[in-house]
């Protein structure tokens, strides 16, 4: 053959888009998806930014490379084993001659399950995205390799009036530029090349640098082990999919919980001094914060600010803590540049964080929550924040009860950061009872009020440690 497999596959979808375009016009096809609700709030993109790294699993009865990959192929029981394991969504093949998908298959599956899915096509046409509206899913895929960058912009403009999320999937540096320049807000990069099926799953880890932060980064194909995923997580990988691994399962719930493994993160708080930047370069936390809200024992002013941020290694995610804060100097600060990330530890409710969100799409807004009875955990549980801290209140530097934690839902663990006194003594006994998404301290790396070196690297190294997969 003198064509890749993946432009044989995109002409057979254009003609599988001329035979749907002579049996349904574009204008009719329009007038079904507009009049369909079109104010969503993107789950797809809401799915990938909470917690840990998010599964996207993939429900596929073949592939080229592999042939039948499924004979049996009860869809709607996979799919329905995904959610129940833990997916944040789930992928639906629906190329018909390659991989024997079907668009019936992706509208059962959406009407079936509470989670979003995306539409894995061939997108080639305009049209294709107007199917998946109506088809129920809540994503649709691009790809750079058979999409210009203009024809990637104007679908991503549909995309946002149907209030579906784009996918815009790159697999070399060229392609990760483009999918930049036309506005993508999730990018893929698919480690395998679909001109000659090899497979490299560094190819996320190498160009995950190139993509902004602000923008969803997913990992595609070749992952099958908890080793591949921590690679993954390591490198700032917001989401992986997952397709043969989880196919050939046969206990895919089981398989779910070995990829996942448990590995917390770790956010050191109360950055004020260029040492104690130094001191996190040096033994990298993934997160550090430092306190921009006047009047309290760690706050920084906005030079402070500036001068700790700019001396920061990059890999290292800054962290603006805030107490009552109005939303337009937090807004101000992430504009600068000077935090990626954002943590409220005052009043604020649900309308404060979805006008914060409004204000500064795609930065991760972390809530704090004083936990001191039963009644504090229906807070947690209706938060729309990205992620949960768990605290004994604002620096107070005391233990709370670690057993309330197991009145909050399995399925937020993975959002959720352990705060509250903890410190290289006691944290390993925490995460024996609790393995949370990130462990986050401040006066537990201190001697008194400054930030130890020697405290900072038992902290680290004790989390490490304690990291099971």
């Amino acid at each position: 053959m003198s064509e890749n497999i993946l432009e044989q596959i995109a002409a057979y979808a254009r003609e599988r888009v001329a035979e749907a375009k002579a049996k349904l016009p574009q204008e009719e096809i329009e007038k079904k998806a507009f009049a369909m609700n079109c104010e969503t709030g993107f789950p797809f993109e809401k799915a990938l930014r909470e917690g840990d790294v998010s599964f996207i699993c993939e429900c596929k009865k073949a592939s080229p490379s592999k042939g039948v990959i499924a004979e049996e192929f009860p869809y709607l029981d996979i799919a329905a084993e995904y959610e129940n394991a833990g997916a944040s969504a789930i992928s639906v093949l629906t190329e018909p001659k390659w991989f024997m998908g079907s668009d019936e298959i992706l509208r059962r599956i959406a009407e079936n399950v509470n989670i979003p899915v995306l539409r894995k096509d061939f997108t080639v046409d305009e049209y294709m995205i107007l199917e998946a509206k109506v088809l129920g899913a809540s994503a649709v895929l691009l790809i750079c390799a058979i999409m210009n960058e203009k024809e990637i912009a104007s679908a991503i403009r549909l995309c946002d009036r149907l209030g579906l999320s784009a996918l815009v999937e790159a697999h070399d540096e060229a392609e990760i530029e483009t999918a930049v320049r036309a506005g993508a807000r999730i990018i893929g990069v698919n480690n395998r090349n679909l001109k000659d099926f090899t497979v490299d799953i560094h190819n996320s880890e190498r160009l995950r640098r190139l993509v902004p932060k602000n923008v969803l980064f997913v990992a595609e194909s070749g992952i099958r082990t908890a080793e591949d995923i921590d690679v993954l997580r390591r490198a700032g990988v917001n989401a992986v999919l997952i397709g043969e691994t989880l196919m050939r399962a046969d206990d895919k719930k089981a398989m779910i919980k070995k990829l996942k493994g448990r590995r917390p993160r770790i956010k050191l708080c109360g950055m004020r001094r260029p040492e104690d930047i130094a001191y996190c370069n040096e033994f990298k936390p993934e997160y550090v914060g430092m306190i921009m809200t006047p009047g309290f024992k760690r706050s920084v002013d906005i030079e402070t600010a500036r001068t700790l941020k700019a001396e920061l290694d990059p890999d290292i995610l800054m962290t603006g803590v805030y107490v009552n804060e109005p939303i337009e100097n937090i807004t101000l600060a992430v504009s600068e540049g000077l935090i990626d990330m954002i943590q409220l530890h005052g009043r604020e409710d649900n309308d404060y964080i979805l006008k914060l969100r409004a204000q500064n799409p795609g930065v991760p807004i972390i809530k704090a929550f004083k936990l001191e009875g039963h009644a504090d955990i229906r807070q947690v549980i209706v938060s729309e924040a990205d992620f949960l801290l768990l605290d004994s209140g604002t620096g107070t530097g005391k233990v709370f009860d670690w057993s309330l934690i197991h009145l909050i839902p399995e399925h937020l663990y993975d959002r959720c950061f352990l705060a509250g006194g903890l410190n290289y003594l006691n944290v390993e006994e925490a995460l024996e009872q609790f393995m949370p998404f990130a462990v986050d301290t401040s006066s537990g790396t201190e001697t008194d009020g400054v930030k130890h070196r020697g405290k900072i690297r038992d902290f680290v190294n004790t989390v490490r440690k304690a990291s099971v997969f």
